[in-house]
């Protein structure tokens, strides 16, 4: 009886352990998402919706290929909740050769039931970037690992030959190695970052069964493994070339999702790409800092010259269009509002230049007003998600080239009107609407005039101008009076 029991365990232990086929004997289907560039707003709702996708599809598995310089905390945040919530179990790779899971890209990575790299491929430098300046956060080193260091808490293993005094266990800071000088006192706001990022990481890390002293490094010291490194300290299970390798190399294991164990079964499956699709463009296009930095001064200044030339309509629209799409990316983007208020300030000062004439001090002020506000329009360091300087620059230049030039045509605008109306003044006929002895006023051709006369002047007499001295006209009876209808003239009393 004993021989059958264990012959029984045998073959139930063996059958638990195999592949789950699809029903009906069909092959098995795997869902290829991708991930390329800057991970921002664009790359996680083609995620989720790609995710959503491969379980409407009841795919075997779905491979996520990463190639990426790192992103934006929130967007990285809701591709891992989507990860892990997802039914689908989500193969995450490195590759092709050459690339990179840097920063964001390990988070995600992770993240996923199973990872894997290709070869030539990194992963790493997870520390956040501080926000609004170039100070390092602590515990971070001046310069970042290269490609190739480990945590110096996995028994010496990728630590430098050099780091004499630094006892197991440790990684080498400022506070550890010999000689060097204590760090300066950080803000307590670093510190909660780091500390949020390294919980973060090793919380994944716990997870998914991997290297947790690795992730706590990544972050701490922005350290860096190859895919060979990586295979060797388990922050990924598999080193594949392509995809039949993978998927070759991912059948068969098993892997824990939100309902419990299950096992791959990617052998031979058929691989489906979900494409980006129109949706993916337009949000990627918006959501482009300098793409959304040049909607919304298109914006203000479409608003801008609607109030001053109203009925215009198209500035209005097309500026008022811009400012919605504009708002809109600027909500899913690490904005500081302090450069937005700058930037409208700036328009609004550079439009009251020609309503209140400062002999140029309001523009000047707008200007800088303007320029300022771009430079820290965006609150990150994040590679990508800023607006570049000489786009900054370029739009500083042609703000003050254009103010200057509007001026100018302004000014000579206004000494050609003078001079015009000086000219078609002479002749015409006025009528007074006073009585009057050396100055008072008249009507001519419905505007209301200051007029001088060396002889009296009767209300309703009719005049004619003789010349214009500034803004005064100088007048003499052409006729006698006439009737001047009643009522306000305008003139004070």
């Amino acid at each position: 009886m004993s021989l059958i029991a264990v012959v029984v365990g045998v073959w139930l232990a063996d059958a638990r352990s195999q592949p789950v086929p699809m029903e009906g004997g069909a092959q098995p289907t795997v869902v290829l998402l991708e991930i390329q560039g800057g991970i921002g707003p664009a790359n996680r709702d083609y995620l989720v919706r790609g995710l959503q996708h491969a379980a409407d599809e009841n795919a075997a598995a779905v491979v996520l290929r990463i190639d990426t310089p790192g992103g934006l905390d929130a967007a990285t945040r809701d591709i891992n909740q989507a990860i892990l919530a997802s039914p689908v179990p989500v193969i995450g790779w490195v590759a092709p050769q050459g690339a990179r899971a840097a920063s964001a890209g390990t988070y995600i990575l992770y993240a996923c039931h199973l990872a894997a790299m290709a070869p030539a491929t990194s992963l790493g430098a997870a520390t956040p970037v501080s926000m609004g300046g170039a100070t390092p956060f602590p515990g971070s080193k001046e310069n970042s690992p290269t490609a190739g260091s480990t945590p110096s808490s996995t028994e010496g293993q990728g630590r430098n030959d050099d780091d004499e005094g630094v006892a197991p266990g440790q990684s080498e800071t400022a506070d550890t190695k010999p000689g060097r000088p204590e760090p300066a006192t950080t803000d307590a706001m670093s510190h909660k970052v780091v500390n949020d990022a390294v919980a973060y990481l090793r919380s994944l890390a716990e997870l998914r069964g991997r290297d947790a002293a690795f992730a706590e490094d990544a972050v701490r010291n922005a350290a860096t493994l190859t895919a060979d490194q990586a295979l060797k300290q388990n922050v990924v299970e598999i080193i594949a070339t392509d995809m039949d390798s993978l998927l070759g190399q991912a059948d068969g294991r098993e892997v824990r999702l939100r309902d419990g164990a299950t096992v791959l079964a990617t052998r031979g499956a058929a691989v489906t790409t979900f494409a980006p699709d129109w949706r993916f463009s337009l949000l990627a296009v918006l959501t482009n800092p300098s793409v959304a930095y040049m909607l919304l001064l298109a914006g203000m200044y479409g608003l801008l010259l609607e109030g001053y030339s109203p009925g215009a309509v198209v500035p209005g629209v097309v500026g008022a269009i811009c400012l919605l799409l504009a708002l809109y990316a600027l909500q899913v983007l690490p904005v500081n509002y302090a450069g937005v208020a700058l930037i409208a300030l700036g328009v609004l000062l550079m439009g009251l230049e020609f309503s209140v004439p400062s002999f140029g001090a309001l523009g000047i002020g707008g200007v800088v007003a303007l320029v300022v506000g771009s430079l820290i329009l965006f609150d990150t360091d994040v590679p990508g998600f800023g607006v570049p300087g000489q786009l900054i620059l370029g739009v500083g230049i042609a703000s003050a080239l254009a103010f200057m030039g509007l001026v100018w045509v302004l000014a000579g605008s206004r000494t050609r009107q003078v001079s015009v109306a000086a000219g078609a003044m002479v002749g015409q006929q006025a009528i007074a609407i006073e009585d009057f002895i050396g100055r008072g006023h008249v009507r001519i051709r419905g505007e209301i005039w200051q007029a001088e006369s060396v002889v009296p002047v009767e209300r309703g007499q009719s005049l004619q101008v003789q010349s214009m001295d500034g803004l005064v006209l100088h007048v003499t009876h052409a006729g006698p009076a006439v009737a001047v209808r009643s009522g306000k003239t305008g003139v004070p009393p």
